[in-house]
Protein backbone atom coordinates (compact mmCIF):
# COMPACT_ATOMS: atom_id res chain seq x y z
CA UNK A 1 0.00 0.00 0.00
CA UNK A 2 1.19 3.33 -0.43
CA UNK A 3 1.95 6.22 2.30
CA UNK A 4 0.95 9.87 1.95
CA UNK A 5 3.13 11.10 4.76
CA UNK A 6 6.66 10.34 5.17
CA UNK A 7 8.23 9.87 9.04
CA UNK A 8 11.15 11.84 7.97
CA UNK A 9 10.34 15.39 6.73
CA UNK A 10 13.75 16.68 6.23
CA UNK A 11 13.63 14.51 3.49
CA UNK A 12 12.85 15.98 -0.17
CA UNK A 13 12.61 13.34 -2.41
CA UNK A 14 8.99 12.38 -3.57
CA UNK A 15 7.96 8.91 -4.68
CA UNK A 16 6.33 7.07 -7.65
CA UNK A 17 3.28 4.74 -7.53
CA UNK A 18 2.52 2.57 -10.13
CA UNK A 19 -1.01 1.29 -10.51
CA UNK A 20 -1.79 -1.58 -12.93
CA UNK A 21 -3.60 -4.41 -14.35
CA UNK A 22 -5.85 -5.13 -17.15
CA UNK A 23 -8.29 -3.37 -19.66
CA UNK A 24 -11.34 -2.55 -17.20
CA UNK A 25 -9.93 -3.09 -14.01
CA UNK A 26 -9.96 0.09 -12.99
CA UNK A 27 -6.80 1.45 -13.36
CA UNK A 28 -7.76 4.90 -14.05
CA UNK A 29 -10.62 4.89 -11.61
CA UNK A 30 -7.77 4.14 -8.93
CA UNK A 31 -5.97 7.22 -10.12
CA UNK A 32 -8.51 9.67 -10.55
CA UNK A 33 -9.32 8.60 -6.92
CA UNK A 34 -6.32 9.62 -5.63
CA UNK A 35 -5.52 12.15 -7.47
CA UNK A 36 -9.28 13.56 -6.13
CA UNK A 37 -7.67 13.17 -2.96
CA UNK A 38 -4.86 15.53 -3.39
CA UNK A 39 -7.26 18.08 -4.76
CA UNK A 40 -9.31 18.04 -1.79
CA UNK A 41 -6.42 18.04 0.50
CA UNK A 42 -5.13 21.39 -1.28
CA UNK A 43 -2.31 19.87 -3.06
CA UNK A 44 -1.53 21.39 -6.54
CA UNK A 45 -2.51 18.44 -9.07
CA UNK A 46 -1.34 18.42 -12.84
CA UNK A 47 -2.21 15.23 -14.83
CA UNK A 48 -0.99 14.00 -18.01
CA UNK A 49 -2.15 11.23 -20.96
CA UNK A 50 -0.11 10.54 -24.51
CA UNK A 51 -2.17 12.94 -27.32
CA UNK A 52 -3.06 10.09 -29.30
CA UNK A 53 -5.55 8.59 -26.45
CA UNK A 54 -8.90 10.24 -27.52
CA UNK A 55 -11.09 7.37 -27.14
CA UNK A 56 -13.57 9.44 -24.32
CA UNK A 57 -11.90 13.08 -24.28
CA UNK A 58 -9.49 15.13 -26.59
CA UNK A 59 -8.46 16.55 -22.95
CA UNK A 60 -9.39 14.86 -20.00
CA UNK A 61 -8.72 11.20 -18.39
CA UNK A 62 -11.61 9.40 -18.32
CA UNK A 63 -12.55 6.12 -16.35
CA UNK A 64 -14.68 3.48 -18.14
CA UNK A 65 -17.36 4.52 -15.53
CA UNK A 66 -17.28 7.94 -16.83
CA UNK A 67 -15.07 9.92 -13.94
CA UNK A 68 -13.03 12.42 -15.39
CA UNK A 69 -10.79 14.70 -14.40
CA UNK A 70 -9.34 18.18 -16.45
CA UNK A 71 -5.56 16.57 -17.80
CA UNK A 72 -2.81 17.76 -20.40
CA UNK A 73 -2.42 15.65 -23.24
CA UNK A 74 1.23 15.39 -24.46
CA UNK A 75 2.79 14.06 -27.55
CA UNK A 76 6.06 12.82 -25.62
CA UNK A 77 6.82 12.12 -21.87
CA UNK A 78 9.44 15.04 -22.34
CA UNK A 79 6.64 17.77 -22.37
CA UNK A 80 5.97 16.81 -18.40
CA UNK A 81 8.97 17.51 -17.14
CA UNK A 82 8.25 21.14 -18.99
CA UNK A 83 4.71 21.72 -17.82
CA UNK A 84 5.48 20.54 -14.27
CA UNK A 85 6.27 23.58 -12.50
CA UNK A 86 5.22 24.47 -8.70
CA UNK A 87 3.40 21.06 -8.55
CA UNK A 88 2.89 18.68 -5.38
CA UNK A 89 1.67 15.70 -7.20
CA UNK A 90 1.65 14.43 -10.69
CA UNK A 91 -0.90 12.19 -12.59
CA UNK A 92 0.09 10.14 -15.40
CA UNK A 93 -2.50 7.80 -17.34
CA UNK A 94 -1.69 5.65 -20.02
CA UNK A 95 1.76 5.52 -19.59
CA UNK A 96 2.24 2.00 -21.70
CA UNK A 97 1.46 4.54 -24.62
CA UNK A 98 4.23 6.36 -23.84
CA UNK A 99 8.22 6.44 -25.23
CA UNK A 100 10.74 4.83 -22.54
CA UNK A 101 11.86 8.17 -21.33
CA UNK A 102 8.60 8.29 -19.38
CA UNK A 103 10.86 6.19 -17.33
CA UNK A 104 13.53 8.97 -16.44
CA UNK A 105 10.89 11.54 -16.26
CA UNK A 106 8.95 9.71 -13.71
CA UNK A 107 12.42 9.48 -11.55
CA UNK A 108 13.31 12.76 -12.30
CA UNK A 109 9.76 14.40 -11.26
CA UNK A 110 10.10 12.12 -7.72
CA UNK A 111 13.68 13.59 -7.18
CA UNK A 112 12.26 16.88 -7.54
CA UNK A 113 9.96 16.09 -4.68
CA UNK A 114 6.85 15.47 -6.12
CA UNK A 115 4.40 12.70 -5.66
CA UNK A 116 3.99 10.81 -8.90
CA UNK A 117 1.24 8.39 -9.78
CA UNK A 118 1.22 6.39 -12.52
CA UNK A 119 -1.29 4.01 -14.58
CA UNK A 120 -1.30 2.00 -17.11
CA UNK A 121 -1.54 -1.64 -18.91
CA UNK A 122 0.87 -3.95 -17.98
CA UNK A 123 0.67 -6.31 -20.73
CA UNK A 124 -0.44 -5.96 -24.36
CA UNK A 125 -2.78 -7.95 -25.90
CA UNK A 126 -0.43 -10.78 -26.49
CA UNK A 127 0.58 -11.12 -23.07
CA UNK A 128 3.99 -9.61 -23.01
CA UNK A 129 5.31 -6.82 -20.77
CA UNK A 130 3.89 -3.16 -22.25
CA UNK A 131 6.40 -0.43 -23.27
CA UNK A 132 7.71 1.36 -20.14
CA UNK A 133 5.96 -0.10 -17.61
CA UNK A 134 7.87 -3.21 -16.53
CA UNK A 135 11.00 -0.69 -15.99
CA UNK A 136 8.43 1.75 -14.10
CA UNK A 137 6.85 -0.79 -11.67
CA UNK A 138 10.69 -1.79 -10.65
CA UNK A 139 11.57 2.01 -10.06
CA UNK A 140 8.32 2.36 -8.27
CA UNK A 141 8.23 2.47 -4.22
CA UNK A 142 4.62 1.41 -4.19
CA UNK A 143 2.97 -0.82 -7.14
CA UNK A 144 -0.70 -1.33 -6.94
CA UNK A 145 -1.94 -4.47 -9.51
CA UNK A 146 -5.82 -4.46 -9.73
CA UNK A 147 -7.76 -7.21 -11.37
CA UNK A 148 -10.97 -6.88 -13.78
CA UNK A 149 -13.41 -9.77 -13.75
CA UNK A 150 -13.32 -12.38 -16.37
CA UNK A 151 -16.33 -12.29 -19.16
CA UNK A 152 -16.09 -16.11 -19.57
CA UNK A 153 -15.47 -17.96 -16.08
CA UNK A 154 -16.24 -14.96 -13.25
CA UNK A 155 -12.47 -15.42 -12.10
CA UNK A 156 -10.10 -12.48 -11.75
CA UNK A 157 -8.63 -10.79 -15.16
CA UNK A 158 -5.33 -9.46 -15.69
CA UNK A 159 -5.14 -10.30 -19.57
CA UNK A 160 -6.83 -8.31 -22.37
CA UNK A 161 -7.79 -10.37 -25.19
CA UNK A 162 -8.21 -8.58 -28.33
CA UNK A 163 -11.09 -8.81 -31.03
CA UNK A 164 -10.25 -7.04 -33.14
CA UNK A 165 -8.48 -8.33 -36.46
CA UNK A 166 -5.42 -6.32 -35.83
CA UNK A 167 -1.46 -7.35 -34.94
CA UNK A 168 -0.36 -3.55 -34.14
CA UNK A 169 0.47 -3.51 -30.58
CA UNK A 170 -0.83 -0.21 -30.00
CA UNK A 171 -4.08 -0.33 -30.82
CA UNK A 172 -6.64 2.10 -28.80
CA UNK A 173 -10.31 0.33 -28.73
CA UNK A 174 -12.79 -0.19 -25.62
CA UNK A 175 -15.40 -3.55 -24.71
CA UNK A 176 -16.01 -4.17 -28.23
CA UNK A 177 -12.18 -4.65 -28.99
CA UNK A 178 -10.78 -5.77 -25.80
CA UNK A 179 -12.28 -8.66 -23.33
CA UNK A 180 -10.77 -9.30 -20.09
CA UNK A 181 -9.62 -12.62 -19.61
CA UNK A 182 -8.11 -14.88 -16.69
CA UNK A 183 -5.34 -17.18 -17.73
CA UNK A 184 -7.26 -20.16 -18.47
CA UNK A 185 -9.68 -18.49 -20.50
CA UNK A 186 -6.86 -16.57 -21.99
CA UNK A 187 -4.85 -19.64 -23.33
CA UNK A 188 -7.90 -21.51 -24.86
CA UNK A 189 -9.18 -17.93 -26.71
CA UNK A 190 -5.41 -17.83 -27.98
CA UNK A 191 -5.51 -21.51 -28.84
CA UNK A 192 -9.02 -21.58 -30.63
CA UNK A 193 -7.63 -18.04 -32.54
CA UNK A 194 -4.57 -20.31 -33.91
CA UNK A 195 -6.45 -22.91 -34.96
CA UNK A 196 -8.73 -20.42 -36.94
CA UNK A 197 -5.75 -18.90 -38.41
CA UNK A 198 -4.28 -22.28 -39.66
CA UNK A 199 -7.43 -23.19 -41.13
CA UNK A 200 -7.52 -19.76 -43.05
CA UNK A 201 -4.30 -20.58 -44.18
CA UNK A 202 -4.92 -24.02 -45.52
CA UNK A 203 -7.97 -22.60 -47.12
CA UNK A 204 -6.12 -19.77 -48.82
CA UNK A 205 -3.84 -22.79 -50.43
CA UNK A 206 -6.57 -25.21 -51.61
Amino acid sequence: MFLENTVNHTEQFGWIEVICGSMFSGKTEELIRRLRRAQFAKQNVEIFKPAMDVRYDDEEVVSHNDNRIRSTPVPASSNILLLANNVDVIGIDEAQFFDDQIVHVCNELANRGMRVIVAGLDMDFKGNPFGPMPALMATAEYVTKVHAVCTRTGNLAHYSYRKAPSDDIVFLGEIQEYEPLSRAAYHKAMKEFEQRKDIEKTKNFD
